[in-house]
């Protein structure tokens, strides 16, 4: 399977996305902002960083880039797209998935390991995971705080939309400590916390096995490409 990891200005992790999608098996394609070619993969990640330097808002000028134009399109016709952190922001600035975000309700950035409950395991990017399961995943943002007004909140809890929760400490006020939704289809995932930086042993985050052993990002990659194979991917 090809997934392309798309690169902007200003973008940060990138890189690492790439190396978790060639861990989990499949092979990553370097895609450019500045392009409208999407060199035919099967899959998009929006990843992580400050692009644009977080002018206006974080993601809004990178939402308009060029190759946003095929993302949407892309996105509209099934293609599987995940957007971390910035590519989270990227999402909701193009209307691929509700909500939005502003700065942390504590004004500060804020780096933590941090422990998520799945709240929807049948996405194109979640189907690896249990129902419920709680992970750990790092966290890095200073605008991470999700919102959106009473009516999008009820509709997306009610259609079970939100796809991860904050268990333990909401890091930055989310809105129902929701820390990622996708769209009613299922193949728009987008998350604030970083699965890139959770797989592989020695890099991720501690747990109580050993230090810097967490892997459950892995799962997030693995399970696009049991979707795009239309099989169950296993459950961690």
């Amino acid at each position: 399977m090809r997934i392309g990891v798309v690169t902007f200005p200003g973008s940060l992790d990138d890189r690492d996305a790439q190396r978790a999608v060639r861990l989990a098996g499949a092979t990553p394609v370097a895609l450019w902002h500045g392009s409208h070619d999407l060199e035919g993969v099967e899959a998009i990640i929006l990843p992580g960083g400050f692009s644009y330097g977080d002018y206006l808002r974080a993601g809004a000028i990178a939402s308009l880039s060029p190759i946003m134009t095929e993302v949407v399109d892309a996105a509209n016709k099934g293609v599987p797209v995940l957007g971390i952190c910035n590519g989270f922001q990227m999402l909701a600035e193009a209307r691929l998935i509700p909500g939005a975000h502003t700065r942390n309700a504590h004004q500060q950035f804020i780096r933590r390991d941090q422990r998520l409950r799945v709240e929807n395991a049948a996405t194109d990017w979640t189907n690896g995971f249990e129902q419920g399961q709680e992970i750990t995943i790092p966290l890095k943002n200073a605008d991470g705080r999700f919102i959106a007004d009473d009516e999008t909140i009820k509709r997306i809890e009610g259609q079970g939309q939100v796809a991860f929760r904050y268990v333990g400490v909401n890091p930055n006020g989310s809105f129902d400590d929701i820390a990622g939704v996708s769209n009613e289809r299922g193949n728009v995932v987008g998350l604030m916390p970083h699965p890139e930086h959770a797989t592989e042993p020695g890099f991720g985050p501690d747990t109580p096995a050993a230090m810097s052993s967490g892997v459950d990002g892995l799962t997030f990659f693995t399970s696009v490409i049991a979707a795009s194979l239309k099989i169950e991917a296993p459950v961690k």
